[in-house]
Order: structure tokens, then C-alpha cells, then sequence
């Protein structure tokens, strides 16, 4: 079974690698986030970063949401992916295999973890030289990419359970639309709590996006982690894998 699904994972992987469009987007998209989004605050006062987001350098504060938000994004490859695989009859080939089915959907979800955490270390390389000063050690960036890895594979799972029984390109994008922007802006990612009002912060204490945030920042910022978001981040990642594996092997279908 691990060798079945050791296959299919290396077929997503060499995905990833093979192209030079996924490489383009993966370096891109957060970088110029990070580098645009982060640079919107740079002409505020020290005092008033200081007193909001307890750091003098905004991009400081949202590198560890922009990691957390780039787990959440190549969610939707994963279910790119499988309609792909739907669409051009290579599911068909495989079921007809003693593969479990659960074993496709895995893999699909390893494989979005595996594009989510390529990012990470391009991203530390880019706040380093934008003058971001972190907290890395062994232990930190331990913690960093175990976190990013479980928000990945529940954000990854999320994705593919949503398009289990559908073909239709637009699916990814659609369901993007409806999730990634909620949970980006009801997270403390990009801005703090304070700044919520009480409905959107009910939202924000339940986001996975607030707890990898705050756990890495906590972490790489301030030497002070709570390692109870790191225990969440864990449930969420083997609710959201658990909950997959059944309904794959209930739903899922080659068209």
C-alpha cells in the first residue's frame, strides 16, 4: 500500500518540479504579497506599529500570516489536480488497480502540502533581506514547517473533499472565491484582533489561519509560542484528512 502511495505522491511532486509556470507562481505570488502588501504600512509611525502589532516592522507581522495564507492557496491545486486527473481518464486507469481510493486523495493532499511548504524558505530568504529580524533556530523552524505542514494537508483536504464529485474546471476557482478570502481576512494574519469587530473576531478564534499565525509569530518574533495552536493546527489537519479518506472512498468516481 505505502508503495502505491508513494508512486502516486512522486507523480505529484515531479508535477510541481517539472513546471516552470507552478515555479513562477509559487516564488511570485507570496513574494510580491509580502513585498507590496507589507510595504502599504511602511510610512506609519513606529510608535503606532509598536502599540498595534507589537513590532516596529509590519512585514515583520505578516511573514508569519503570509506563510499561513500561501498553505491556504495551493489548497485549490489539490483539487486542480484531481479534476485533471478526472477530465483526462488518468483516475480511470487507476481505479481500475487495487489502489484504495483513499490512496489517490492522499497523495493529492501530500502533494499540496509539498508546493505550500517550497514557499517557506523563499519567503524567509525575502523578509531577511527586506530587514526582517527572526528568531530561527532548529526548534523554530521546526516548529514553522511542522505547522505549515498541518494547515496545509487540512486546508489541502478541505479543497478535495469540495470537488469529490465534479469535473467541472471552474470548481477550484469558485470554491477559492467563497473560502480563501473569508478565511484570509477573518484571520489575524494581516492585521490584529483589536482591529475586529465582535462577530469577525468569533470567526477569527475558531480560523486555523489565526493559530499558525500567531504560533509562528509567537515563535519567530517574540521566543514566546503557545503551543496549544500547535496542538489545534494537529486536529484540524487529522479531522480534515480523516473526514476525506471516508467520504473519497464513498464519492469519489473517474468520470
Amino acid at each position: 500500500m505505502m508503495d502505491r502511495l508513494y508512486a502516486l505522491y512522486m507523480r505529484e511532486a515531479k508535477r510541481i518540479f517539472r513546471s516552470v509556470y507552478m515555479w513562477i507562481m509559487l516564488i511570485s505570488q507570496p513574494v510580491m504579497w509580502l513585498i507590496f502588501f507589507g510595504s502599504s504600512f511602511s510610512g506609519v509611525p513606529k510608535q503606532v506599529l509598536i502599540s498595534f502589532f507589537h513590532t516596529d516592522n509590519y512585514i515583520a507581522f505578516i511573514l508569519p500570516g503570509e506563510l499561513a495564507i500561501s498553505m491556504l492557496f495551493v489548497g485549490m491545486f489539490s483539487s486542480m489536480s484531481l479534476i485533471q486527473d478526472k477530465r483526462f481518464g488518468y483516475l480511470k486507469r487507476v481505479l481500475i488497480t487495487p489502489t484504495p481510493k483513499y490512496d489517490v486523495f492522499l497523495a493529492k493532499v501530500l502533494g499540496g502540502m509539498t508546493r505550500g511548504l517550497i514557499q517557506a524558505p523563499i519567503l524567509l530568504a525575502v523578509s531577511v533581506v527586506l530587514g526582517v529580524r527572526m528568531n530561527l533556530t532548529p526548534l523554530s523552524i521546526g516548529v514553522l514547517f511542522l505547522s505549515l505542514a498541518f494547515v496545509g494537508i487540512g486546508f489541502s483536504s478541505l479543497y478535495s473533499i469540495f470537488t469529490l464529485k465534479t469535473a467541472d474546471w471552474q470548481a477550484p476557482g469558485v470554491i477559492s472565491n467563497l473560502i480563501n478570502l473569508p478565511l484570509m481576512f477573518s484571520s489575524t494574519a494581516l492585521f490584529p484582533k483589536a482591529f475586529f469587530p465582535s462577530w469577525l473576531k468569533l470567526i477569527s478564534d475558531v480560523n486555523p489561519l489565526t493559530y499558525a499565525a500567531e504560533l509562528n509569530r509567537g515563535m519567530l518574533l517574540y521566543n514566546d509560542p503557545s503551543w496549544n495552536y500547535l496542538l489545534y493546527l494537529a486536529v484540524f489537519a487529522l479531522v480534515m484528512l480523516s473526514l476525506g479518506s471516508v467520504l473519497t472512498n464513498k464519492f469519489l468516481y473517474a468520470e
